[in-house]
């Protein structure tokens, strides 16, 4: 898909350009897709590079602010604006921005030059940030996020949570439009050999092992399955004998690893938020690795007939019946490209 004059905007700190995060990665697939510059605050950040990106990435760097402020957003609402002088610079005809607190970026774009604005959301952030975060003062960060929701002209929402979410709040043109993944052939005999794994029936969990992301429960699946030998890609997390961890990866390393896995959980506790649209999930289903989740959010939609869903009360014993289901099996894969993503955002 080739378009000339798109910029996809990104002001949110947290979520650099090539970073490992699903977040990054989902900015670079529809970035890919558009064939279309980044402007972000970065393009790395401490945990390092999780995959590459074909289009030119614009760094603006975190605008400064002095420490006694009152208001720690308004440091956020300042490198908003560098994104948006750097948008500009660009002469976009149509602007994708990722939603993140207080960014009016696409927005001042739009009313400065016309040009096409979509706003993505992926969550509600101030919400978000308050429930996990922090967030200093609620009722700025709230305001702020309305005013911006309720001036955006076009708005894709990653779950059907988020849709009714937005329309409640008087948003016009609000569409559902669930995540994709990036089409990488995971090596599934290759990997299994080089891990030592063959043979051996393996659940998996790739993500960031948030409190809410439930990876709690791998110890206690493999004790309750002890021929198994469980693989957490990421950074934290628990730990057993049989669970190895190789730590942050680059996209086509994890689609191998997911290849090599029986079973991809994503066992989200019943505290997990329910606007979200897990990209693992898009990620196990695109090698055909049977799915084992938590029926939070838009994961039974994403799962389908690619795995089996389950309460996220179950216990333990429900978790492995239904991982040990899959035994010997493999699901038709799925994918989900960025492309189709993009082609439905834009239509």
């Amino acid at each position: 898909m080739v378009r000339s004059g798109n910029v996809v905007v990104c002001a949110d700190p947290g979520v650099p350009a090539l970073g490992p995060s699903g977040a990054s990665a989902h900015l670079r697939g529809v970035a890919t897709a558009l064939r279309a510059p980044i402007v972000c605050v970065s393009a790395t950040d401490r945990r390092g590079i999780g995959g590459d990106v074909g289009v030119p990435v614009h760094g603006v760097g975190l605008a400064g602010w002095p420490r006694w402020a009152p208001r720690q957003g308004l440091r956020e609402v300042r490198t908003a604006r560098r994104c948006a002088e750097r948008a500009l610079d660009l002469e976009p005809t149509l602007v994708w921005e990722r939603h993140s607190l207080y960014s009016d970026a696409g927005w001042k774009v739009h009313a400065t030059t016309g040009a096409r604005w979509i706003l993505e959301v992926n969550a509600p952030l101030a919400d978000e940030r308050r429930r996990y975060g922090g967030l200093p003062d609620t009722a700025f960060a709230e305001a702020w996020e309305r005013d911006v929701l309720l001036a955006a002209p076009e708005i894709v929402a990653v779950s059907a949570w988020l849709v009714e979410w937005l329309r409640s709040l008087g948003c016009r043109n609000v569409r559902h439009l669930p995540n994709g993944v990036a089409p990488h052939h995971g090596r599934r005999a290759e990997t299994r050999v080089r891990l030592g794994l063959d043979g051996r029936l393996v659940i998996g969990f790739v993500g960031s092992m948030r409190p809410w992301h439930g990876v709690e429960r791998v110890p206690a699946l493999l004790d309750a399955l002890p021929d198994a030998v469980g693989i957490l890609v990421g950074e934290g997390g628990p730990t057993h004998p049989r669970l190895l961890r190789p730590g942050q990866l680059c996209e086509a390393d994890v689609a191998d690893v997911i290849a090599a896995m029986d079973v991809g959980l994503a066992p989200y506790g019943a505290e997990a938020p329910p606007w979200f649209c897990p990209l693992k999930v898009l990620a196990y289903r695109a090698q055909g690795t049977p799915v084992v989740a938590s029926g939070i959010g838009d994961t039974r939609l994403l799962v389908g007939d690619g795995g089996t869903v389950l309460s996220a009360g179950d216990g333990v014993a429900a978790w492995a019946e239904a991982i040990d289901a899959w035994r010997g099996r493999r699901a038709e894969p799925w994918v989900r490209s960025w492309d189709e993503v993009v082609r439905e955002g834009l239509a």
